[in-house]
């Protein structure tokens, strides 16, 4: 796997040659909308104090991630989605997913523009 800026290029360059940018481009718009959703439902698993829905949430959106080559963002979410912390600690988890998700886009957005 070549993962450059979080990113696992090979898969993403595997779907530009095999689905054409602008597919990739609907994947990666569908995957920015859904992501609001999913760290919305993570918030609310927190504020909720849900150990089971904070599992599931977080389970989601690791699933998304992996498919769209997110791999720095998929990795934050498989050391947190069982995670049995303290809610206060899982906040501050919650934070850096949230920057990690954006910068992820970004490198993506980038990456994708790059290419022919």
């Amino acid at each position: 796997m070549n993962n450059i800026n979080g990113l696992d290029t090979d898969l993403l360059a595997g779907y530009v040659e095999n689905l054409g940018k602008d597919i990739v481009q609907q994947m990666l718009d569908l995957y920015i909308q859904q992501s609001v959703v999913y760290l919305k439902d993570i918030n609310e698993a927190m504020i909720a104090c849900s150990q089971s829905l904070w599992q599931e949430s977080c389970h989601k959106m690791k699933g998304a991630t992996g498919s769209v080559g997110l791999t720095s963002v998929h990795a934050k979410l498989v050391a947190i989605e069982k995670s049995t912390d303290a809610w206060d600690v899982k906040k501050t988890y919650t934070k850096e997913l949230e920057a990690l998700n954006l910068a992820a886009i970004d490198s993506f957005s980038a990456w994708l523009s790059e290419q022919s």
